[in-house]
């Protein structure tokens, strides 16, 4: 079962969303939080797979809010997908700068919601390619890359691998075109998230864009 809790200082979006995710049989929800502060809180007496996290909230907003989870170590377990009406670069990099494991409108399809939260819970980042290219690409546009040298602990092979991660790709889009199996291909990326100290994909992608390794349009 994926516990989830939800944050948000609209009772009625919590409400909503609540209902929504209800309908799952694989997930159930363990709390509700009215603002930032109430998150944090709540993850620590709840310990849930995944938070729902909106953005503007009062007392502490939700960047800050998962920005404290992602680096308490006792919380290394718990995925926060930052859900917001904001559809711009600033808040998505804002996010997983944070150690957000994706990003998530609030107006995303009720089928889609479920199966994000299944996909963060399941150790996936929720960045479609598309979303991924669009705004890691702003990182490197006019900047020159951050402690490239980051890199040189990995194989050609490994950045290769990060590479097809950076392009919002699955294990499984990887396995077919590098021609490995699944099970090496999930090795692969395990040893990329210890190499590069990362907590998940969502990172693995930031790293990739933010050291060079992977340019604007290149992904």
């Amino acid at each position: 079962m994926i516990r989830v809790a939800l944050a948000d200082d609209q009772h009625l979006m919590r409400a909503g969303l609540s209902a929504l995710l209800a309908r799952a049989e694989d997930i159930t929800i363990v709390g509700e939080a009215a603002d930032g502060a109430e998150a944090v809180e709540l993850a620590h007496t709840r310990r849930p797979d995944v938070v729902l996290m909106d953005i503007r909230m009062p007392r502490l907003d939700g960047i800050e809010a998962t920005r404290r989870i992602v680096a308490d170590p006792r919380l290394r377990a718990v995925r926060v997908v930052v859900l917001t009406t904001f559809d711009t670069d600033e808040h998505i990099l804002d996010a997983i700068r944070a150690g957000a494991s994706g990003f998530l409108l609030k107006n995303t399809e009720p089928a889609e919601l479920r199966a994000a939260v299944r996909t963060v819970a399941g150790g996936e980042a929720l960045l479609s390619p598309s979303v991924t290219r669009r705004v890691m690409a702003t990182l490197a546009r006019g900047h020159a890359p951050a402690d490239p040298a980051r890199l040189a602990r990995l194989t050609e092979r490994e950045r290769e691998l990060l590479r097809e991660v950076a392009a919002g790709r699955s294990n499984d889009e990887i396995a077919q075109r590098l021609f490995l199996s699944p099970a090496t291909t999930r090795t692969y990326v395990s040893r990329l998230l210890s190499k590069l100290d990362a907590r998940d994909r969502a990172q693995l992608v930031h790293i990739a864009y933010e050291t060079g390794l992977v340019r604007p349009g290149g992904a």
